[in-house]
């Protein structure tokens, strides 16, 4: 029964990563200020008859903290990048060289500062959200082990520790999240 609760455990691990790997993620999509090639993850590319990420038609770096460089690997695909990216609805505004699409990332107002707040919190309650859900499927199986003769104190040691985790990714979660409203908020 000790194997099975570890089993438990370890699903709830891999459970309780992605939540916050997704808390992770999609906050790093949402810009503090500063250009970041992350910004331009969510940018879907029309290529040859098929949707793309940015990513696969073009390199995304950035020159300074204000700038976006956006340089395809075929030229022909310039139009189709900027289209993608007013088409993103990221607040960007990308302008096309003839070589490269350059963005210049303006400076955040303290209206859309507070915007983004509040979408770094929506993101917080998301992920956990799926903490919960993780916790929830751990218990359950717990308890389904204690039906077939797991002792009544190992299922509680591993209930609580099974809550620990759940503590521990939910404090890492808003870990994550006090670091991002603080870098949005620092001007």
């Amino acid at each position: 029964m000790i194997e099975e609760i570890k089993e438990v455990i370890d699903m709830l691990k891999v459970e309780a990563d992605k939540s916050l790997h997704h808390v992770e993620a999609e906050i790093g999509k949402l810009r503090a200020g500063k250009a970041m090639p992350a910004m331009l993850d969510s940018v879907q590319v029309e290529y040859y008859g098929s949707k793309v990420p940015l990513s696969q038609v073009a390199n995304v770096n950035t020159p300074d903290a204000k700038t976006l460089m956006v340089k395809p690997w075929e030229k022909s695909m310039l139009e189709e990048i900027e289209k993608a990216i007013m088409h993103a609805n990221l607040g960007l505004n990308p302008q096309n060289d003839g070589e490269q699409v350059i963005i210049n990332v303006p400076p955040l107002t303290e209206e859309r500062r507070i915007q983004l707040v509040k979408q770094v919190k929506g993101e917080s309650e998301d992920g956990k959200i799926g903490l919960r859900g993780a916790r929830k499927h751990a218990i359950d199986a717990i308890k389904e082990l204690q039906k077939e003769g797991l002792s009544e104190d190992l299922a509680k040691n591993a209930e609580g520790d099974v809550q620990k985790m759940v503590d521990d990714y939910s404090k890492r979660i808003d870990d994550a999240i006090a670091n991002k409203e603080n870098e949005i908020m620092t001007i």
